[in-house]
């Protein structure tokens, strides 16, 4: 069952990702490159080089689950000006697995509990 959604944290992985990697290569890239845990409930997304495929690492209820997708035409759009390990919004992961690319955009002030 897909279930992620805005109350997770997303990390997007900066560098291209050999796609044949699996749950222990994805892993090692997350503990190693980002210095971050796996674990932790956390979403990490990986591109590979031509960015037409996308994976999302998550840890989950006790096990490791991957989404992947595969385009058949265009490419993952990544935000412009993300660093590696960067912290990815929830909004700016739906745009880019569903392809939009957003020219101009600004966020209007949202009441935030202190």
């Amino acid at each position: 069952m897909f279930t992620l959604g805005s109350s997770h944290r997303f990390f997007l992985y900066g560098g291209a990702v050999d796609m044949r990697k699996g749950f222990d290569g994805l892993s090692g890239l997350v503990r190693n490159s980002l210095d971050r845990d796996p674990l932790s409930g956390e979403v990490y997304i990986f591109l590979n080089r031509s960015r037409t495929l996308v994976k999302l690492l998550h840890w989950e209820g006790g096990g490791l689950v991957i989404y992947y997708k595969r385009l058949e035409k265009g490419i993952f759009q990544p935000p412009e000006g993300m660093e590696k390990g960067g912290k990815l919004p929830w909004s700016s992961l739906v745009l880019m697995v569903e392809g939009i690319k957003v020219l101009d955009s600004r966020q209007l002030p949202r009441y935030t509990k202190p």
